[in-house]
């Protein structure tokens, strides 16, 4: 074939120039002996080889470099060769290689000064030459007319000869025998547009006869185009990248800015509330120490009149037993007039002392607001992790699709007792609430729910949840609410989904209808007795779920979320009827 004869004239061409240069090279490179600058050059100086000589080991040096340094081993008697090591005693006669010389010489006239260093030979991985013989050099391009991958040397001809210019020349590859048609064993120069393939041109002839064809180079051309229109979109979406990954590192910059302010405020604020609770504990500690200063000092005056009148009245005492004492009647009688009257003060007290007090209504006192400020802080604590949270640099994430997907948003919700009304009964871990004929003794509390069958679990929403009721009965609702709702009564304000604190979806044997302000949306969905409820809170995302073996989505609210949501429950009517959060296996 065309190729092959071109191949064969190449390699006739370059193996005649390289004869030409010495037969003797000819002859050693077709025997695989390769000549290199180190089989030529001296060890010591590591030139070509100069008035070279033989020693008795069989090294070969420059008579100069082995003199000077046999010279250094003058004193020690003993001389050795620099490569092997061996030894001579006593120090060998050098005696110029004249055969050696001449071969040095006739290389240097024959250009062949040095063979190609090791990195230049082709290596396992490499693309070698398949012009050269013995040791192959590297490739340094390939010719897909030919096909055959040339060395430096070889590859001259292809810039030489006239036929040989016209041929496409690439980087080394060895995928050059993809280009030939295994059938025809020609090179494949058209591509079959109708097959999608490239072919020979034999291959029009008969089994592509009539196909759409045209030649490789227009198909390139082509489809280049196309190639160019997306390395076009891929630079653009990279821009588009590192644009976002700029305005991210900002964002997150202007993130940690924000952060380490608010926590330096933060701590301000706290260390103030901190300073001025000790300032209030102080002023307590003052008030008390006042007062009980001022009653000891009250008492003490008391006490000291108290003491007073006890020595006078002892000393009135005294003199009434002397008295008594008088055995002379008319001394007794003359002595009697003198005495004082009888004060009040002898036989009644004028000290009005109240009953044992003590300072415990303060600890009542301080402990009470001690509670309030819990639930201050309980309260504002919720507000302030939401708002945390919802420092959001990225978009929210996609919702999820499958069941596993959602497992790994579920979260353990308990209901809150202080949120049932009397008619609900919890159980399994305030997880499962029934609604009961008789009233049950609960407590009064602020935020029980006084007219309608509701509860509200215990744990705030934030962020993203997942958590599934499993119902029995006819009228069930499930839902979520702010905290804030209204408890008492049986108006809008109080019920699921009447208003707007809460969204709601009714689930009513096998139908459904979600409620949210009082609008009422029909919704259609397969029946089932469990239903999935997902929140993303920072996304506004609320969807329900009908999970049976596969999840159905039932209906799905886009808004904006103000406060923390609670997962409620309300037990429309039908004593026995039961709702429960269950724990997402």
């Amino acid at each position: 074939m065309l190729f092959r004869s071109e191949l064969r004239l190449v390699s006739l061409l370059a193996n005649r120039n390289s004869h030409q240069s010495s037969t003797l090279r000819g002859e050693m490179e077709q025997k695989g002996v390769q000549l290199d600058r180190e089989t030529f050059s001296c060890s010591i100086c590591l030139d070509p080889l100069k008035d070279p000589v033989s020693i008795p080991c069989g090294h070969n040096y420059c008579m100069n470099c082995i003199k000077s340094h046999w010279d250094e081993e003058d004193q020690k008697g003993i001389y050795s060769c620099p490569q092997c090591r061996k030894t001579f005693i006593p120090r060998p006669v050098l005696e110029k290689n004249t055969m050696l010389a001449e071969l040095v010489e006739q290389l240097k006239k024959t250009g062949l000064q040095a063979a190609p260093a090791d990195h230049c030979y082709a290596g396992p991985e490499d693309v070698a030459c398949d012009v050269c013989t013995g040791r192959k050099l590297k490739a340094f391009k390939s010719c897909i007319n030919c096909p055959a991958s040339y060395c430096e040397k070889h590859l001259q001809l292809h810039y030489d000869v006239a036929p040989l210019k016209k041929h496409k020349l690439v980087e080394p590859s060895k995928k050059l025998q993809e280009n030939i048609c295994s059938r025809h064993d020609e090179v494949m120069k058209i591509f079959c547009r109708t097959d999608q393939q490239s072919i020979c041109y034999l291959c029009t002839l008969d089994e592509h006869k009539g196909h759409d064809t045209v030649s490789a180079a227009a198909e390139r051309t082509e489809k280049q185009k196309e190639v160019e229109v997306m390395l076009e979109n891929i630079q653009q979406t990279i821009q588009e990248r590192r644009k976002d990954v700029e305005l991210l590192r900002q964002e997150l910059k202007a993130m940690a800015h924000s952060a380490d302010k608010t926590v330096e405020d933060s701590r301000e604020i706290f260390t103030e509330m901190i300073r001025l609770l000790q300032k209030r504990s102080s002023d307590v500690e003052q008030l008390v120490r006042s007062q009980q200063e001022t009653e000891e000092s009250r008492v003490k005056d008391v006490e000291e009149k108290l003491e007073q009148q006890i020595t006078e009245l002892e000393r009135k005492g005294s003199e009434l037993k002397q008295l008594l004492n008088t055995e002379d009647h008319n001394q007794f009688l003359h002595n009697y007039p003198s005495l004082p009257p009888p004060s009040e003060s002898t036989h009644s007290s004028s000290i009005k002392i109240r009953p044992l007090r003590n300072f415990d209504g303060v600890k009542a006192a301080v402990t009470e607001t001690r509670e309030k400020l819990q639930d201050i802080l309980r309260e504002t604590w919720t507000n302030i992790s939401v708002t945390v949270t919802e420092v959001d640099v990225l978009l929210p994430q996609p919702e999820p699709k499958t069941r596993d997907e959602f497992r790994k948003y579920s979260c353990e919700i308990t209901l809150d007792p202080n949120t049932a009304n009397t008619r609900l009964l919890l159980s399994e871990g305030n997880r499962k609430v029934t609604l009961m004929k008789q009233p049950q003794s609960y407590s009064d509390h602020p935020d029980r729910f006084t007219g309608c069958w509701q509860v509200l679990s215990r744990e705030s929403l934030t962020g993203r949840c997942y958590w599934e009721v499993e119902r029995r009965g006819r009228g069930v609702y499930v839902a979520v609410a702010y905290k804030n709702i209204s408890r008492a009564g049986r108006s809008n304000e109080c019920l699921f989904g009447f208003n707007d604190k809460s969204w709601s979806l009714y689930c009513y044997t096998n139908s459904y209808t979600f409620i949210h302000n009082k609008v009422k949306t029909p919704v259609s969905g397969p029946g089932s007795s469990r239903v999935g409820v997902y929140l993303d809170h920072r996304a506004g995302l609320l969807s329900f779920y009908s999970v049976s073996e596969t999840m159905t989505l039932l209906h799905r609210v886009q808004t904006t979320f103000t406060q923390p949501l609670y997962a409620g429950l309300w037990l429309f009517y039908g004593v026995g009827a039961t709702a429960e959060l269950m724990k997402v296996k």
